[in-house]
């Protein structure tokens, strides 16, 4: 394991080091600036545009999760039954994640960025009225986390896919001669099966959404008015637009504490299930 520890190191702890001692001093891109200590944990706790951007990178996380684990799941039981052109329906909708999420931001912002769009123009011959997708503070958020669960639903199910491979049919036929109905197959026998696999994705997926730059500035850059502006967005504009290192780092700290909790609490999750 030597090597790849040292390649490793070499990769990240310097990086990480030189981030760490950026994030307690006031300088800017090109400047160390000087020791500050905690001055910037302080700003950045005290501040209300962290706070905003905590609440929407909380909602984006927990809707991104669960919401495109209950789709790959969904969709992963429905690929397991004998359904006509199963093989080409798995490849299509495998599409969403295999895309570059440029192109599909793209095509999503021509289908709901004015209201000459696609969606909103539906929306008012259907006497809704003009929805403003990306410039209303509430749908943008909606308009947010539901493609964030789009392109995700694929990679969820891809791995409840394989975890459901692995469960040996005889089990539902035992517990159908035994009486037990489809739910109960269900809670009992598949959900505890795929529990290691699912805890795993939500990790994997919990890292992607907190993590996740390109889907939020790409759609919206933010906006409106701060109201999709996440941790790591805020911690982009701290640095490269208000030049301010310090505090910025700060944010990318307290997001990476933030991760490792959850990673672990999870991870002891995995640790307890049995099967």
């Amino acid at each position: 394991m030597a090597p790849s520890l040292v390649l490793l190191l070499l990769i990240n702890a310097y990086p990480l080091v030189y981030a760490a001692l950026q994030s307690v001093r006031d300088g800017t891109l090109i400047n160390a600036g000087e020791y500050v200590g905690l001055e910037n944990y302080r700003a950045t706790l005290t501040s209300p545009a962290f706070w905003r951007a905590v609440e929407f990178t909380l909602i984006f996380t927990v809707v991104g999760v669960f919401g495109s684990w209950l789709g790959g799941l969904g969709l992963a039981l429905l690929l397991r039954t004998r359904i006509p052109g199963r093989t080409v329906f798995k490849t299509l909708l495998l599409l969403p994640w295999v895309v570059p999420v440029v192109v599909s931001s793209t095509a999503w912002n021509w289908l709901v960025a004015t209201p000459q769009s696609p969606l909103p123009s539906l929306a008012e011959a259907l006497g809704f009225g003009t929805p403003l997708f990306l410039a209303d503070p509430t749908l943008a958020k909606i308009t947010v986390c539901v493609f964030k669960v789009w392109i995700s639903v694929p990679f969820m199910m891809m791995l409840i896919g394989a975890a459901l491979a692995g469960v040996d049919h005889t089990v539902y036929e035992a517990a159908g001669v035994d009486g037990a109905t489809k739910w109960q197959q269900f809670r009992h026998i598949t959900l505890p099966m795929i529990s290691r696999s699912t805890y795993i994705s939500w990790i994997l997926m919990t890292i992607f959404c907190v993590n996740d730059f390109p889907t939020i500035f790409l759609l919206t850059g933010g906006g409106p008015v701060d109201a999709t502006t996440s941790l790591v967005v805020l911690s982009y504009r701290t640095v490269f637009q208000n030049f301010q290192v310090g505090p910025g780092v700060a944010i990318a700290f307290l997001m990476t504490v933030s991760l490792v909790v959850v990673s672990v609490a999870l991870y002891r999750q995995i640790r307890k299930a049995h099967v």
